[in-house]
């Protein structure tokens, strides 16, 4: 089983393919990424749905079952043997995980989002004719902390009890890590390194706005105000690079720290590409026969990683969307509320911002040095 890349897809078909070890696709699993490419699932999410089914059907062909023969109790063995399986991909964070005598295995936040997929993916197989009747085998209880969160998370087609959230069983034991916000100095460490106006136009967007890749990759010459000092963040699913933007909300998002607008417009007047005929702000550059191009994602990544390492601070964890954190970080610590904050970056509800409060919660802090003597200041 592996997962392929399906160049010149139409509208409405995924970009990706789960295929046998004879080249054949799997019907099922066509279908089921046919459904999220119509809902409008970004295509990483979409290509992730792919690579999480493509472990379940190696699981159920070493088994020597079908997919309607998947039952609870298989799925318990479904864990287990992905608490066994070596990962293929190197690991992209600091964390504590588990090593077998073959090497990394996946750990225990992607274990939990192969189940999600294929409890999703059975409720898919459900509301078909041919699985009518059955029940999903992952299995779940109801869930009255969820009942209680406003605009949670709901999987694609898990609608069976839509009066009564519900949680998977089946689950390791994760730990809510800490967002790492990056220091001055290792800011300025990278921006030392830059070899482009439109580089540093990139990093000191997202620093100073806070802004996720996709968002600033997906920046058009109309989004920029350069008078009102704003940039507007717009839901768009047309990027010759398949970037996407992650909310569904248009927002605006003000840079009033004066280092953002003036390297954007340093970019857009002496840099990008005087012959450009597409909208797009940040374009590939030279004279290769990508010239005018919309940068990509993993092009900004690979940026990043080369700055990194030159600069001498390459870290796992040290990534663009670290930006985005530490943004989040510098004005949560400054004084912005919480409310205010959300706003700013674009969440959907007020239960995202926990994990900045987290970091260094000013009430904390002073109640921290009142009770040591401190002046709470």
């Amino acid at each position: 089983m592996h997962v392929i890349k399906v160049d010149g897809a139409g509208p409405g078909e995924p970009a990706v393919r789960l295929v046998n070890d004879d080249g054949q696709p799997v019907a099922e699993v066509d279908g089921f990424l046919r459904l999220l490419t119509v809902r409008e699932y970004s295509p990483n999410t979409v290509r992730a749905y792919a690579h999480d089914l493509q472990k379940l059907f190696a699981f159920l062909a070493e088994a020597g079952i079908p997919a309607a023969a998947f039952t609870p109790a298989q799925a318990v063995e479904f864990l287990q043997w992905l608490r066994l399986v070596s990962s293929s991909r190197r690991a992209q964070r600091l964390e504590l995980g588990v090593a077998s005598g073959e090497g990394r295995v996946l750990s225990a936040k992607t274990c939990n989002r192969v189940m999600a997929a294929v409890s999703s993916f059975y409720e898919f197989l459900i509301a078909s004719e041919a699985y009518a009747g059955r029940e999903n085998p992952i299995v779940k209880v109801a869930d009255q902390a969820a009942a209680r969160v406003p605009g949670r998370y709901r999987p694609p087609l898990d609608n069976a009890s839509p009066q009564r959230p519900v949680r998977r069983v089946l689950r390791v034991k994760t730990v809510e890590a800490l967002p790492r916000p990056m220091t001055a100095e290792v800011y300025a460490a990278l921006l030392g390194q830059l070899r482009s106006r439109r580089d540093r136009a990139l990093l000191e967007v997202m620093w100073e706005g806070g802004l996720r890749p996709g968002e600033v990759l997906g920046l058009q010459l109309e989004d920029l105000s350069y008078g009102r000092r704003r940039v507007a963040v717009r839901k768009r699913d047309d990027h010759p690079r398949r970037v996407r933007q992650k909310s569904r909300r248009d927002r605006v998002v003000d840079l009033l720290e004066g280092r953002a607008l003036p390297a954007l417009n340093d970019y857009v007047m002496h840099e990008r590409p005087a012959d450009a005929d597409c909208p797009w702000v940040f374009l590939v550059g030279g004279k290769g026969k990508r010239r005018c191009e919309p940068l990509s994602y993993d092009a900004m990544v690979r940026m990043f990683a080369r700055a990194a390492e030159r600069a001498g601070v390459r870290d796992a964890w040290l990534t663009p969307h670290s930006l985005r954190h530490t943004h989040a970080t510098r004005m949560f610590e400054g004084g912005m509320r919480e409310l205010t904050l959300m706003t700013r970056l674009g969440h959907a509800t007020p239960d995202s911002m926990k994990i900045y409060t987290r970091v260094s919660d000013p009430e904390v802090v002073k109640d921290y040095r009142r009770a040591t003597g401190g002046d709470g200041q």
